[in-house]
């Protein structure tokens, strides 16, 4: 079964409100959308985390796997990323998670072959409910509902406190996941505070703060966040080597979106790495990754972020890899546009079912691509936040 064809589409996933965090208000992802074609007529599915990949992979990638049999994953990933130090050495991490993008539709086309779901595919299931936590964090404007009300946006922290009540009532939210990042510390601690007296010690909560605090204000915070039972503490601070002095302070865990597990093992921090199949180069990379995440004793989970079809991998590969044990993070919610049938997907009593047909078991819906494709090339990038002073416009987010 030959690849005849290779597509990469960027697109903007936009969220029903922007969000803040660290950097301003975000309004949404850009994402590429990945087709692997068959000379039998298959199409298999991936997902890069950003749109420069479409560019390396129409240019770089493509034109090196066209006609190379698509079941021969090992020698797609040797042809297109030999030495995976050397890769990293030249910094090129868009190369790698544009073949992880690749990788991964070629996983779907073995599952679609064979008939199989992709967990299947992998070895079978050791659980089929995914856990997954609800995202929280001051919004500009609320959601808008199916009866056609909105919610006022989560201005304050007694505002937050009543959506966390309107998804645990609606859809039996009890893990909480929220940005903690605002320079007065006050009014997060005071979100979290709120959270916890109206819910008790029934609820998980987890909170991201995207390198936000210096290692002074974060010893500050330590001492609040222990008291409030916080689970998991993401990105606290702006280095691995300061992790590693907030450590000596602090016995919340730590997680991180830094995927270099020789650094934690060495280091001892953080407890769990939050990660993308792509950011590793794609689905087999991941396994070996989190194996040796296991080994170490160092959790792992995936971010969110993605439409459908990224998120469809996530889901097969915590049914399949039994160490990913807590929930991954789930921005599904505030999404209101996605590229498959079957999406956004909708956690309910903390869990998304993993899908059940043949590979990825989504359905690639072309109307939703085209639309989502039409708002990258009219907005651009979502690399932006919305400037609240001007309604109907976004900023520039301050890239690192």
């Amino acid at each position: 079964m030959k690849i005849r064809a290779i597509r990469a589409t960027p697109i903007n996933l936009v969220l029903e409100a922007p969000y803040v965090w660290v950097f301003g208000e975000l309004p949404g992802f850009s994402t590429t959308i990945v087709e692997v074609e068959t000379e039998d007529g298959l199409v298999g599915y991936g997902e890069a985390p950003t749109p420069q990949a479409a560019t390396v992979i129409r240019d770089q990638l493509a034109p090196t796997l066209i006609g190379r049999d698509a079941f021969d994953i090992a020698g797609a990933e040797y042809a297109c990323l030999p030495f995976w130090r050397g890769v990293q050495s030249i910094n090129d991490p868009l190369r790698i998670t544009s073949f992880g993008a690749i990788e991964t539709a070629l996983w779907d086309l073995r599952g679609k072959a064979w008939n199989m779901p992709l967990y299947q595919v992998l070895g079978g299931a050791v659980r089929k409910d995914i856990p997954f936590t609800d995202y929280f964090s001051l919004r500009s404007q609320g959601p808008l509902l199916p009866d056609g009300r909105r919610l006022r946006g989560e201005r304050t922290p007694e505002e937050i406190l009543d959506y966390c009540i309107y998804l645990h009532e609606t859809f039996g939210t009890t893990y909480f996941e929220g940005k903690f990042s605002t320079t007065d510390t006050r009014i997060s601690l005071r979100m979290l505070e709120l959270i916890r007296k109206h819910f008790g010690e029934d609820v998980m909560l987890r909170i991201d703060s995207n390198h936000a605090y210096s290692l002074s204000t974060a010893r500050r915070l330590v001492r609040p966040l222990e008291e409030l039972g916080v689970r998991n503490w993401e990105d606290p601070v702006a280095t691995i080597e300061e992790m590693v002095e907030l450590r000596r302070h602090c016995s919340i865990p730590f997680s991180t979106h830094n995927i270099d597990i020789a650094r934690a093992i060495a280091l001892k921090v953080p407890d769990a790495i939050c990660g993308n199949p792509t950011v590793v180069g794609g689905i087999g990379r991941l396994t070996r990754f989190v194996g040796a995440c296991e080994h170490a004793g160092i959790d792992f989970w995936c971010y969110s972020g993605d439409s459908g079809v990224g998120s469809a991998v996530y889901l097969h590969l915590c049914a399949a890899l039994g160490w990913i044990r807590e929930p991954n993070q789930s921005l599904f919610r505030m999404q209101t546009a996605d590229v498959i049938e079957e999406g956004p997907f909708v956690p309910r009593n903390n869990v998304v079912r993993v899908p059940e047909g043949p590979g990825l078991g989504v359905t690639l819906s072309e109307e939703r691509l085209e639309w989502c494709h039409r708002h990258f090339l009219e907005h651009g990038p979502m690399n932006k936040y919305h400037d609240p002073e001007q309604p109907g416009t976004f900023r520039r987010l301050p890239l690192n």
